[in-house]
């Protein structure tokens, strides 16, 4: 890491319409987190099944994955700052449909498997949107320092958005999801406001060929490949979000209060990581730093599996939250600055694809293994098998491996 110019923090301040969306984001983000919390306690609630929380997850996943790529084609011909503010109002009627629904006491779990395809879909569009809209909004020397201070942020609402929600859930979820549609309400009118100049390219004709072009400039470069795909992989086998309920209450008997706490800690050592990353940024080693810290990643996972102790549960689950960080902002930095603008849209939305499989799919898998081997044997076998991954590229993806700088 070299040192980073105490006027780097101040001048990326000075980005009024870079500043203007990360607040709309963290809004939106904090709300969704506290969507989440409740519909997932919700669920555990109405069913005391971990295979219904797996449900959850993949049912976010399927529409994400059978969406996004015509979604990323949408973001490269329509404007972007539109694709989101449509993707947060759609939310924000969620969340207002949620609210009544436990306000009137008629919440069921077809409701809430319903309620996560409406999710998975309006995530599918606004994913590939808000990642190719990014390098629009800073001097493109800015990016990496911009994608880092974005995910402090964004860490910082997914440490409050959980904790606020379980805490709140004592009251009610009825007044969880009130909130939750107060904060998309802000993160919408933020994002009316937004002004981008939209540079108008000239389009081809809609077509298979298109559409599967993000694909293509991915596949064809197998640097991008390993990047993204390591996330795939990685989070798919190590993630325990989706069996957190169960820990909560089953096994560190902490109740909601306590999900929303053990829901926030992945953030708060993601926060911290990328605190540190504003202020001194990596650029030696890229590849390596990458997959060890894919590598510690799934060590942290291991501690937490085993742990019996809350405050061990949480402090390694913070640990998970700080070394993703690390592989979240080399990835979106060397996806964006090996892209060019007019395939953005369509090479986020695979992007997206890896990244919404590694945290949806990522769920159904946790609960489906922990239907059959415990919550515990599923949340090791995860940690043991994103170690796995990481050794792995390190042979499969040598390019990746071997990338010393950000920009070569």
């Amino acid at each position: 890491m070299s040192a980073f110019a105490p006027a780097g923090l101040s001048q990326l301040l000075e980005q009024h319409v870079f500043m203007r969306y990360w607040s709309a984001r963290l809004a939106s983000v904090m709300a969704g987190q506290m969507l989440m919390v409740a519909v997932g306690w919700q669920m555990y609630d109405l069913t005391a099944s971990a295979w219904d929380l797996g449900l959850v997850g993949l049912f976010q996943f399927v529409p994400a994955l059978v969406l996004t790529l015509p979604a990323g084609h949408v973001a490269d011909r329509v404007r972007r700052t539109r694709i989101v503010a449509a993707c947060v109002a759609a939310s924000m009627l969620v969340a207002l449909l949620l609210a009544a629904a436990a306000w009137q006491l008629w919440a069921s779990r077809e409701l809430l498997l319903f309620i996560s395809v409406v999710l998975g879909a309006v995530r599918a569009f606004q994913m590939p949107a808000q990642q190719a809209l990014m390098p629009l909004l800073v001097p493109m020397p800015m990016l990496p320092r911009a994608t880092a201070f974005s995910s402090a942020g964004l860490q910082a609402s997914i440490i409050a958005g959980p904790a606020l929600g379980g805490a709140i859930f004592v009251i009610g979820a009825t007044a969880v999801y009130a909130t939750c549609t107060a904060l998309f309400a802000v993160a919408l009118g933020l994002m009316l406001r937004l002004r981008v100049v939209h540079v108008s390219v000239e389009h081809e004709p809609v077509s298979l060929d298109t559409v599967l072009a993000g694909v293509r400039f991915i596949w064809q470069r197998k640097m991008l490949l390993g990047a993204a795909s390591l996330d795939l992989f990685a989070v798919l086998l190590g993630g325990a979000v989706a069996l957190l309920p169960i820990f909560a209450r089953d096994i560190l008997n902490v109740g909601p209060l306590g999900l929303g706490l053990l829901r926030s800690a992945p953030a708060a050592g993601a926060l911290t990581m990328s605190v540190l990353l504003t202020h001194w940024t990596l650029e030696r080693h890229i590849g390596r730093r990458l997959l060890t810290a894919v590598a510690a990643f799934g060590v942290a996972t291991l501690v937490f599996g085993l742990s019996t102790d809350f405050w061990l549960s949480m402090a390694a689950l913070a640990a998970t939250g700080a070394a993703d960080m690390v592989s979240v902002v080399i990835r979106q930095t060397l996806v964006q600055l090996e892209t060019p603008d007019a395939m953005r849209g369509r090479v986020s939305a695979v992007n997206s694809i890896f990244i919404g499989a590694s945290n949806q799919l990522g769920e159904f898998e946790s609960g489906a293994a922990a239907a059959w081997l415990g919550a515990r044997g599923a949340v090791l076998l995860g940690g043991a098998g994103t170690i796995l991954v990481a050794l792995a590229w390190f042979r499969l993806f040598p390019s990746l491996a071997q990338r010393d700088r950000m920009v070569n």
